[in-house]
């Protein structure tokens, strides 16, 4: 009989692990019985469940890298993990989590009976990294045009993006917040752009530098000053054309014209006693 269980019939069927224990045989006859105490010990082969050996599993980079699964066996098996596709063991528990530890493990355990495989799907979860700023369409842009500043980051979980840059109304930020549009640049838009990307284990930022350029201005302004010189010349070439189309035919006192800009409109001939005006004269 099993210890402290009901005696059993002998006989012969399937073992079972249920079957694992202690038991006690007693012999009897007539003159006396006796005694004696056996220790029954089922072997199985291997298998690995959830429990021991969850199928997905969450490091973090810069923790140790282990890859512990337990499995079930008699004799207690061997587990070995290999990472699917390059063969080879994970890192000991020495060396620290890196993103390349992410991927597709298999676990086998083996004993003498068998052999039994599990996958186990290794996420690794990391810090911000590699933040980078690229304004579109250039970081030079020219007063009155439009641009936008996008912001890409690594990260696991996905990171969330926050900004410091030049406070303008003319901002629109897209809704993830990976970046800012700008229309209508004006001065108030120059300045230092910085993107901070943030999840649970940490943080990071970048910046870029962005000009607006108001050449346009100057090349107004010269373009104007050139429009002043440019009139005063249309005004002295008007003067001129007035004046020389001034003297026309009409009535002039030759009294009044000496010595005035009418006099101009004379015809002045050089004579020996001096000079000598002539008047076109017109009928009234």
């Amino acid at each position: 009989a099993r210890d402290g269980g009901a005696p059993r019939a002998r006989g012969s069927r399937a073992i079972s692990r249920a079957d694992a224990g202690r038991y006690i045989c007693r012999a009897t006859n007539k003159h006396g019985s006796a005694v004696r105490s056996i220790v029954v010990t089922v072997e199985y082969e291997p298998s690995i469940g959830e429990t021991g050996c969850p199928a997905q599993r969450l490091w973090v980079e810069g923790t140790p890298a282990e890859l512990a699964c337990a499995a079930s066996g008699n004799p207690p098996p061997h587990v070995a993990c290999a990472k699917l596709g390059d063969g080879q063991d994970p890192p000991p528990a020495s060396p620290n989590v890196t993103r390349a530890h992410a991927g597709t493990y298999q676990c086998r355990a083996t004993n003498t009976h068998g052999s039994a495989l599990r996958n186990v799907t290794v996420a690794v979860e990391y810090s911000p990294a590699a933040v980078s700023l690229r304004v579109l369409p250039s970081a030079n842009v020219s007063r009155g045009a439009s641009f936008s500043v996008e912001c890409r980051a690594e990260g696991l979980p996905t990171p969330t993006y926050g900004w410091a840059l030049p406070p303008a109304p003319n901002l629109r930020f897209a809704a993830d917040n990976r970046s800012v549009a700008v229309a209508s640049a004006a001065a108030a838009n120059r300045g230092l752009y910085t993107c901070t990307a943030t999840n649970r284990h940490g943080r990071r930022a970048g910046s870029v530098m962005v000009r607006v350029d108001e050449s346009w201005l100057v090349l107004l302004a010269s373009l104007g000053s050139l429009g002043a010189v440019t009139a005063v010349g249309l005004a002295a070439a008007g003067g001129y054309y007035l004046k020389s189309t001034a003297c026309k035919k009409g009535e002039y006192n030759v009294r009044d014209a000496e010595g005035s800009s009418e006099a101009a409109c004379l015809h002045r001939q050089r004579h020996d006693r001096g000079e000598v005006y002539g008047i076109q004269l017109t009928q009234p």
